[in-house]
Order: C-alpha cells, then sequence, then structure tokens
C-alpha cells in the first residue's frame, strides 16, 4: 500500500473533495482522509432538510448538481458528491481517523509531514486541512444532559411522534426540528435564550415557526433556559421563575464547533480573541506552519456562519496555485 503522497487531505466533505479534485487536475498526487462516511457533516444533517443555497452553488469540479427544485435537500446532496467521488475516481480513505500530523526535517526543499491515523501511519509533502465544523456540539453543562433522551442531532421526525419533546435553541436547525416533530403529532415545547427566533433562520421558513407560536400549536418560552434534564420531565429558568414539565425527549440544537484543538495540536497559531481565527495567508491559505494550508469553514475558527460550501469552494483553486508553484520551484 502507498504510504507516501504529496499532499495529504485531511476531511471527506465537499471541500475536501473539491481539494481532490484540484490535486487530479494539477497531477499531484494525493489522498483524503476522512474519520467517518463520505460528507460525513451532511450526512448527519436532518433527513427532512433543504440547503438555503441554490445547487448551482454547491456544484464542485463543474461537475452539474441537478435537483427537483431549486434549493436541493439533504438526499439530493449526498446522491450529488457520491457521483463526483466515482466519477473523479477519487482517492479517499473513509472511516479513517488522522490523529497526529508531526513535522520532519524536510528534504530537497519541500515540508514533509508524518500522519498518524487510528489505522495506519502515512508521510507527506503538504497537508491540507479542511474538517469543517459539524462533529463538536456546544453542550449545555447541565444535569442530565447526559441522558439518553438528549440529542445534539436530530434526525427524523418520526421517532418523535406524540411524544412530549422540548427543543432548545432558535436557529435554523432548532426551527426544522420543532416544525417537524410537531407535524408527526409531537407535543413541542421552545426554549430561546433570547426575545425571537434568530434573523439567520430560513426566510421561507421563520413566518411559520412564527405563526405556530403564536397561535399555540408550539409553545415557546423566550428569555429562558434549559436549567435540568431528568428520566421523565425538566426544568425550565423562565422570566416568570422555575418551570416543570412532563417530557420524553430533548432536542438540544445548540449548534457546533470547530476541532480547534487538533489546530493547536498541530501548532497552527490560533487569535487570542472569542473567534480563536487560525493564522492563514489569505492569499494562498497556508498557515503559520510551512506546507500546511486550511480550507473550508475552519478558515474561519469560531465564526462558523461566514465561510459555507458555496464561498469555499475557491480555497481548492486558491491552495493548489500555490503548492503547483511551490512543487516546480523545488
Amino acid at each position: 500500500m502507498q504510504s507516501h503522497f504529496s499532499v495529504i487531505i485531511v476531511g471527506g466533505g465537499p471541500i475536501g473533495l473539491a481539494c481532490a479534485i484540484e490535486a487530479q487536475k494539477n497531477n499531484i498526487s494525493y489522498l483524503v482522509l476522512e474519520k467517518g462516511c463520505l460528507v460525513n457533516s451532511l450526512y448527519h444533517y436532518p433527513v427532512n432538510m433543504t440547503f438555503f443555497s441554490t445547487s448551482d452553488r454547491l456544484e464542485i469540479g463543474k461537475v452539474p448538481f441537478v435537483s427537483n427544485n431549486a434549493k436541493p435537500t439533504r438526499n439530493e446532496s449526498l446522491e450529488y458528491y457520491r457521483r463526483v467521488t466515482q466519477n473523479f475516481r477519487i482517492n479517499i480513505h473513509l472511516f479513517e481517523q488522522v490523529l497526529q500530523v508531526d513535522r520532519l526535517e524536510p528534504t530537497d526543499n519541500r515540508s514533509r509531514f508524518h500522519i498518524q491515523t487510528n489505522k495506519f501511519s502515512y508521510t507527506c509533502d503538504k497537508v491540507i486541512i479542511a474538517t469543517g465544523f459539524y462533529d463538536i456540539p456546544y453542550l449545555l453543562h447541565i444535569p442530565g444532559e447526559e441522558l439518553p433522551k438528549v440529542t445534539h442531532y436530530y434526525s427524523d421526525p418520526h421517532f418523535y411522534a406524540f411524544q412530549d419533546v422540548v427543543v432548545v435553541g432558535a436557529m435554523n436547525s432548532a426551527v426544522d426540528a420543532a416544525l417537524e416533530t410537531y407535524r408527526k403529532g409531537a407535543r413541542v415545547t421552545m426554549v430561546i435564550k433570547g426575545d425571537a427566533i434568530g434573523s439567520r433562520v430560513k426566510y421561507w421558513v421563520k413566518p411559520d415557526i412564527e405563526n405556530r407560536i403564536k397561535e399555540g400549536a408550539i409553545h415557546a418560552y423566550f428569555n429562558a433556559s434549559l436549567k435540568a434534564v431528568r428520566e421523565h420531565e425538566v426544568d425550565i429558568e423562565t422570566p416568570d421563575g422555575l418551570v416543570t414539565l412532563k417530557n420524553d425527549w430533548v432536542i438540544a440544537a445548540t449548534g457546533y464547533q470547530p476541532n480547534l484543538d487538533f489546530l493547536e495540536k498541530t501548532g497552527i497559531r490560533l487569535s487570542n480573541d472569542e473567534v480563536r481565527s487560525p493564522a492563514i495567508n489569505p492569499d494562498t491559505h497556508e498557515t503559520n506552519i510551512p506546507g500546511i494550508y486550511l480550507a473550508g469553514v475552519i478558515c474561519g475558527g469560531m465564526n462558523t456562519h461566514r465561510l459555507f460550501i458555496e464561498n469555499s469552494r475557491e480555497h481548492a483553486v486558491i491552495i493548489f496555485n500555490d503548492i503547483r508553484h511551490k512543487i516546480q520551484d523545488a
């Protein structure tokens, strides 16, 4: 089995696949390492999710993305990226997690790295980290959060039919979960930290959730927080005091964060502010460690709402323009 590549790409999401396609175009040997399934983050999206972006904005490798409607569904996106992977015969190892990236002594004026995964070891000249941000949920840090009835990953609404469900949050994931489970017969209560539904909620969904709350079909506590979870009930802190509700399931749609600890462990500098932005050259996307590049939403640190597939696809081209020139100059 081949163990050395010019480039190893960490992350098999849409941006990691875009990087692989650019490597092929430039005749540069590469390997994509993905700790889960293909486009793992998209796979864990809710089953009935519809993208905010139109299908053409999600295309990579100049492969047309044809969907039934202008805004594609999760299932359509999975089919599209499978087809792209198959058509380009992308060299990808699935369910292989990168544990550590170490810099070796450079040879022939090239950066050189050792990559250790949960299965094998590799060496490479360049590393691209495109790990996204969907793997680490924000925890509530409350009693009972560890119970099996609490989930940070909502998937299918049928599971919650005719049950008492608490949904924590007010952004797209929370709103989708509340509306979909309500329409399958769940008795839904939303716990919302602020005084309104989030401003970034999809414009065609926002009036729906606001009207369901207004008519009382979905109950909502604003300026509230979930304080404790027990087997058959929950405690909610509200402006009017503590409320205890009968409860079967809690969907904590509190958002997700990138694995910045992995970047720090690799030696990439992060800013000292709350955004924790990685140190990258905006013209090349190379980090403070020569030979290590970042692509996709990971470039934004904790500001995960700034970068998406549609405005990160260009990262692959920028990175391989730099890698190609450095290989030619070596």
